[in-house]
């Protein structure tokens, strides 16, 4: 590797990308690879940079993998062989991308990796914008912890979280963040339930009815990404335990992304808290690292960019609810 350096996001970024202004961007191809737009940070995400892109007069090929890593792969290929001058990937998983990342070195053409990093072991040179899912988790789910306190149930709580696909670099810290708050305390916390998701809604959904169903006495929910939140409330309506804060029957839930849902959620008083990745930063971010790359002539970019993210809460919406992604678009809408 030549380099590499961390960057962390600013505060007060601006709604939308800033255009960074680089010399004949009108003669430039950028191939967008994503795994695909489930979710509304994906939808989102990918929406900032193409706009982005477009605006500057900058050719964009897109290609969809829908979640199938080696057809990903297949796209990358075809990406190079059209002689693209730069490459942002949203991968499948943090393993498969490290090939392609060798493909685009090899080519010698720029890459970036948008928010899902390849896995640690990558010997290879990118571009790699990613959240810091460690704090982001621990800055939720300490609120949730705080509420949990004050319910002031004499026995140990019982926590569950929902796992992501633990291919996911982002999954795996995401439940590191969890585990790092439920176990530094021991007098408030019993043992955790883990509900695997594989980033799947369906998944997700029949193993948590099936964890509910063995441990009804669940006390705090954890989803490593709001997008399983419609599948959240699906299983606790069923139990009568999708009520808001205040509520006996309230259930303490928090999640991470900070998606529309969730910024509704918490308005609502059914979510606690959730992890907020600056989705603007890390948009802007990739887009001007990569651009930046080409107008030096830079063919294998090394660096990582970081966004620190922070924990919306009930408790700080009233001040920090324009800082979410979620809640700027719900404002939008």
């Amino acid at each position: 590797m030549k380099f590499c350096k961390t960057i962390l996001a600013g505060a007060g970024i601006a709604i939308g990308l800033a255009a960074p202004a680089f010399a004949q961007n009108e003669d430039l191809t950028i191939c967008f690879a994503y795994q695909t737009l489930e979710t509304e940070f994906w939808v989102a995400g990918h929406a900032a940079m193409t706009q982005s892109l477009r605006e500057q007069g900058i050719e964009v090929i897109e290609v969809n993998a829908n979640e199938d890593a080696n057809r990903q792969l297949e796209q990358i290929r075809d990406c190079i062989t059209q002689e693209v001058d730069g490459i942002i990937i949203i991968p499948q998983d943090g393993e498969s991308v490290i090939a392609m990342i060798e493909e685009a070195n090899v080519a010698e053409i720029p890459v970036a990796v948008f928010n899902r990093p390849p896995n640690p072991d990558n010997p290879h040179d990118a571009i790699v914008v990613v959240a810091d899912n460690v704090a982001i988790a621990e800055a939720a789910v300490e609120h949730l912890a705080e509420q949990v306190r004050a319910l002031d149930l004499g026995r140990p709580a019982i926590p569950l979280i929902m796992v992501g696909a633990l291919a996911d670099t982002n999954a795996i810290g995401r439940r590191e963040g969890f585990f790092n708050v439920v176990n530094a305390n021991p007098d408030l916390f019993g043992e955790a339930i883990e509900v695997p998701t594989e980033w799947d809604a369906s998944v997700a959904l029949a193993n948590l009815e099936s964890a509910l169903q063995a441990n009804p006495e669940v006390d705090m929910i954890f989803t490593s990404s709001d997008f399983l939140f419609p599948q959240i409330r699906a299983a606790l309506a069923q139990r009568g335990r999708w009520a808001p804060s205040g509520d006996p029957g309230h259930m303490i839930l928090g999640g991470l992304d900070g998606d529309v849902t969730a910024c509704e959620l918490i308005k609502e008083g059914y979510v606690d808290s959730t992890g907020v990745q600056d989705l603007f930063f890390e948009a802007d971010a990739t887009v001007t690292a990569l651009l930046e790359a080409i107008a030096e002539g830079d063919t294998s970019p090394n660096e990582i960019i970081r966004d620190e993210g922070f924990a919306l809460t009930q408790a700080n919406i009233g001040e920090r609810e324009m800082d979410m992604w979620g809640c700027v678009l719900l404002a939008e809408q």
